[in-house]
Parts: structure tokens; C-alpha cells; sequence
């Protein structure tokens, strides 16, 4: 059986597809891993560095500046192949996971923290599935991947690593060093997606031109898509941020044990992979934009609602977050790379999420600022749920091509 994606002359065997979905969803593991094992690590990180939750978030927004340079590793896609640009990937996720472990200070630490923040905002993970999956099944296929890398590591390992086998808490980073290696074995296998083996043709053939990051290439068109997108996945990563202090909410404030955490931590993981499942299905039935905004919707109610309840409920009503959290997400890795032309494709996702990273700066400012006004994080949830207004709002102005049709 072979799967036809959009060029009607590229065909891809299922036992390819199958394998690549494989290698990208191990890569999607290393990314949400080393994007959420944060939300544990926090507590542990304070208590090393003798800092509270708010002087934390002021020194991340500092550090996390530099991921305003992400385009420059989403560019490579278009200069060096998707194939090399996936390697780079991996090696400075899993060398940066080692770097943590061995960090002498806090400084030292955060610089590490910042690559691998750095890494975990790119997403090429999903191009070369939406450049070899069929169109009918785009959204779905790169929902699959995406569940794959919510297997839930981050509430399965810290428990072992800290509690059985007694190793250093930064260990919870540095365990992505040794789940790269067989990462690194696979990725030998893999093969330049045939869209990128096209433009390479058709630019040494002087058919199409050649660009360094779309610089010169990308119309006014792209920039319009690109801050559309950029505004949406900004907002989503926001919320991000404010969530990622679940584990500072549920263990220091509340008082629940790491063992205790890490039970919710895996039911709102195993939350997120129904809801990528699902949130991918709805857009492949009903439309991009409308499984965006209902996704949203859920966002909002589910986290304002954090901040109320009583605390037997809140262990039942985290997971509900993390269901439309991951519900939304694959609008964010299946709308992005397919809104942009193949030839530039690498490039406008580097600047949308160079632009978007502006939430990289601006999420930890804004935690730290609702930690010191809401110390004991009610209204805090609020004001994280009211953020997903503004997908909903962009949506409904801008009315974003459907690329469902």
C-alpha cells in the first residue's frame, strides 16, 4: 500500500510513513518531555537555588530571550534539508539535558535550561510529516505523532530516579541524553522528504530561487499568516507557562506529595493524549478554526475553574485542563507547516515562532507577576484561562483560510 501526498508524483510507502511517524514521535517524547518535566522540577529548583516562584520566573524570562533566534534553526530546513535540520535537533536536545545534570550554579544551569527551552520551541518535527502524510489524513497523522510524545515520562521517571534510585534531581533532564542515543540510531534511516528533493531539483535547475531563511521569498501573504499564527500559538504558549506551575500549585501550596504529583501529572498526560487524538479528529472533520475555538473554549472554563474548587476535586480537574490544552496543540503543528509554501515552508515556521517566542519573555513575566499578586494561585488560574480570549478573537477578525478545503 503506498499513501500519495499533495505532489501528485511523490509517492510514500505506509511502511515508510509508519516508521516516520515513529522516529518523529520519539522526538515529539524528547520535546514535550524536556517542554513540561519543568512543572515537576520546579519545586526542586527553588529549594537548590534558594529562590521563590516569582524570582524564578523573572531569571527565566531573562534567559529565554535568546529563543528569539529560533528561526535560525527552522531556517536550516530550507538550506540544509529537513534530515541534517533533525539531527541538529536532536544532538542540542540531548547534549543540552546532560549539560543541566553537571551545571555547578545556578547561572551555569540556567544557560543549559535556556538551550533546551530553545530546542523544544522549533516543532520541525512536524515537517517531514506533513510533507510526506496524504492530506486527507494530515491533521490526524501529526495528532498520532504528537500523542506519541506525550507518553507520559515526566510523571513515570522522577519518582524512579529520585526515590528509587537516589540520583540528583537534575538527573529528571539528564535521562533525555540517554533516551537520545537510540534516537540518534534511527534517525539514520531516515530519508530527505521528497517535497525538499523537489525544490532542491527545481532551484539547481534555476526553476526556483534560492533564499537564506525566505529572506527576499516570503509575500506579503506569508507575513500575514505568519503573525496570524504567531498571535494564536503565542497565547496558547502563554498559557503554557502559567500551567507549567501546576507542580509548584499542587506540591508547595497545596501540600501534595512528589508521589501524590506525579499520579496527577500522569492523569493529566494521559488527559493531553486523548485530547491531541481528538482535537486532531476535529479538525480534520469540522475545520481548523472551529476545533481551535472550541478547544479554547474548554481551555478557558477548565483553568479559570483551577483556582476555585475544593482540593479533593482538583487532582479530577487538572486533567480536564490538559485534555483542551493538547486539544488546541494540533492546530498550532498541523495549520502552521501547512499554511506556508513547500520551497519556504522551514522559514516562515522559523519566524512565526521567532515572533511567537515573544511568550518566552513574556509568559514568565507575567507568572511572576501573578505569583507575587496571588501568592496562593486562585485568581492566578483566571487570568491563564481568560489568554485563550485572544485565539477566539483572531479567529473571528481575521478569518483565516481553511485549509481543511
Amino acid at each position: 500500500m503506498v499513501y500519495l501526498n499533495d505532489d501528485k508524483d511523490n509517492v510514500v510507502s505506509r511502511k515508510y510513513l509508519i516508521y516516520l511517524i515513529a522516529l518523529m514521535g520519539l522526538i515529539a517524547i524528547m520535546d514535550q518531555y524536556l517542554s513540561l518535566i519543568k512543572t515537576t522540577a520546579i519545586p526542586y529548583i527553588l529549594q537548590e537555588y534558594h529562590l521563590t516562584a516569582s524570582q524564578f520566573s523573572w531569571w527565566e524570562s531573562i534567559y529565554l530571550i535568546p529563543t528569539f533566534f529560533v528561526f535560525l534553526l527552522n531556517g536550516l530546513n530550507d538550506i540544509i534539508g529537513r534530515k541534517l535540520s533533525i539531527l541538529i535537533l536532536i544532538l542540542l536536545m540531548g547534549l543540552s539535558s546532560l549539560g543541566i545534570v553537571f551545571s555547578p550554579s545556578f547561572y551555569i544551569f540556567m544557560i543549559f535550561y535556556s538551550v533546551v527551552m530553545f530546542t523544544t520551541v522549533s516543532n520541525i518535527w512536524a515537517i517531514p510529516i506533513t510533507e510526506e502524510s496524504p492530506k486527507e489524513k494530515r491533521a490526524r497523522l501529526i495528532s498520532l505523532t504528537y500523542v506519541i510524545g506525550l507518553i507520559p515520562l515526566q510523571a513515570i521517571l522522577p519518582p524512579i530516579i529520585i526515590n528509587v534510585l537516589h540520583l540528583n534531581w537534575k538527573w529528571i533532564y539528564g535521562v533525555m541524553f540517554i533516551f537520545m542515543i537510540p534516537v540518534l540510531i534511527m534517525w539514520v534511516f531516515m530519508r530527505e522528504t521528497r517535497r525538499y528533493e523537489k525544490i532542491k531539483k527545481e532551484r539547481r535547475e534555476g526553476k526556483r530561487k534560492r533564499h537564506i531563511y525566505g529572506l527576499g521569498q516570503i509575500n506579503r501573504k506569508d507575513i500575514k499568516y505568519i503573525a496570524i499564527s504567531s498571535i494564536i500559538w503565542a497565547s496558547w504558549l502563554i498559557t503554557g507557562f502559567l500551567y507549567m506551575m501546576g507542580g509548584h500549585y499542587f506540591m508547595d501550596i497545596l501540600g501534595f506529595s512528589l508521589n501524590e504529583w506525579s499520579l496527577i501529572l500522569l492523569a493529566i498526560l494521559l488527559a493531553t493524549m486523548a485530547g491531541g487524538l481528538v482535537g486532531g479528529w476535529f479538525m480534520d472533520r469540522i475545520g481548523r478554526g472551529r476545533g481551535l475555538v472550541i478547544g479554547s473554549v474548554g481551555m478557558i472554563i477548565s483553568l479559570s475553574l483551577l483556582g476555585f474548587l475544593p482540593r479533593n476535586i482538583l487532582p479530577f480537574e487538572a486533567p480536564v485542563a490538559g485534555f483542551f490544552i493538547s486539544f488546541v496543540y494540533p492546530w498550532i503543528i498541523a495549520y502552521v507547516p501547512e499554511i506556508f509554501p513547500t520551497d519556504r515552508r522551514g522559514s516562515c515556521m522559523g519566524w512565526t515562532t521567532t515572533v511567537s517566542r515573544a511568550s518566552y519573555v513574556i509568559g514568565p513575566a507575567i507568572t511572576a507577576i501573578l505569583l507575587t499578586k496571588f501568592p496562593k494561585m486562585d485568581w492566578y488560574w483566571l487570568f491563564a484561562g481568560m489568554i485563550m480570549v485572544i485565539p477566539i478573537i483572531v479567529i473571528a477578525l481575521f478569518k483565516p483560510y481553511e485549509t481543511m478545503v
